[in-house]
């Protein structure tokens, strides 16, 4: 396997779950479990003919449940019918404009979600490892900068505070009852395949191939990790083989994943323009609220425990998620 040492014959015919299979995430992970020969189930609740997953035709390899990750009567079924050995929970609402306005619809999905699946696999004794993805946004607005995973989880705003619970859910379900869990907290995802144009990566690459300026929500000056989607999904099939290496050791554990080079929104604005050869200057409406201005991450103890590293720089990253697009988009 190309990338970061996939283990090929850990993955093959290994019985894997995959939760938030048709998101951005789950679609190149799905994709790249496959080229590794796992067995892969798929939980998907709502089909998404857009997404990467059915585009690129790897639903078709995939065995697919239809059903709402919060239903633990059928993940329960799912653990034991398909004797599933790895388990890797990406299912979340993971819109912040959403969040705001539908709080309880997110709590349920990322709260309950994972308190849902997590009671399932301990109930289920075939499950071997446990990734559980939280988000740097659980770390919530932070004085000290990068955030390392010793900073506490402090959200205060509704889709924050849904990642800080579900990660501290998924430690209590490490620590008390010893189930094999390890938790990610990445930055912003983008690449091929994120169809919510208001982020600004996909955003800003629809106008700019459209002739139109891009739309700048805030003041532009907001700055993010951005962690390009095939270094997520290599990031955990990698920790899901370093967990099933040192169950002990790992179980529990918390891991920043990052390139560690923050950006701006217009610096990201910027980059996209110049690879396009576009000159449109973004319209910035100013209009961001319930947002944390600075998050970034330090990943030494990825780099240094797990001697993971990310596989793309940002500009190698967004050239390929540019590609994807140009061939999405001529289709439309």
């Amino acid at each position: 396997m190309e990338g970061l040492g996939i283990n090929a014959a850990f993955w093959r015919s290994r019985a894997t779950l995959v939760t938030g299979a048709t998101g951005l995430v789950g679609s190149w992970l799905a994709k790249r479990l496959r080229a590794a020969g796992a067995d892969v189930v798929a939980l998907v609740r709502d089909w998404v003919p857009g997404s990467e997953l059915v585009r690129s035709g790897i639903v078709n390899q995939l065995t697919v449940v239809r059903g709402d990750v919060c239903d633990q009567p059928l993940l329960e079924r799912v653990l034991g019918e398909f004797e599933i050995d790895t388990v890797i929970h990406l299912a979340a609402q993971t819109i912040v404009g959403i969040a705001n306005r539908n709080p309880v619809s997110t709590f349920e999905t990322n709260i309950q979600g994972t308190w849902a699946l997590l009671e399932a696999c301990r109930r289920s004794p075939k499950v071997k490892q446990i990734v559980l993805a939280s988000s740097d946004k659980a770390y919530g607005d932070q004085e000290k900068l990068p955030y390392d995973e010793s900073t506490p989880l402090q959200g205060r705003h509704p889709y924050d505070v849904s990642k800080s619970c579900a990660d501290l859910i998924g430690q209590t379900y490490a620590h008390t009852y010893r189930l094999p869990v390890v938790i990610t907290r990445c930055g912003n995802f983008y690449g091929g395949g994120d169809l919510n144009w208001n982020r600004i990566i996909p955003g800003t690459i629809r106008s700019l191939l459209r002739q139109e300026r891009p739309v700048v929500r805030s003041d532009g000056r907001f700055v993010r990790d951005y962690f390009y989607v095939e270094d997520g999904a290599a990031a955990y099939m990698h920790l899901a083989e370093q967990l099933a290496a040192r169950p002990d050791e790992m179980r529990g554990h918390a891991f920043n994943f990052s390139n560690e080079k923050p950006a701006t929104v217009l610096d990201v604005v910027a980059e996209v323009s110049k690879q396009l050869g576009s000159s449109l200057t973004p319209d910035i409406r100013n209009e961001a609220n319930n947002e944390i201005r600075e998050q970034f991450l330090n990943a030494s103890k990825a780099r240094n425990l797990l001697k993971w590293r990310p596989l793309f720089t940002f500009g190698e990253g967004l050239g390929a998620t540019i590609r994807w697009y140009q061939e999405y988009l001529a289709h439309e």
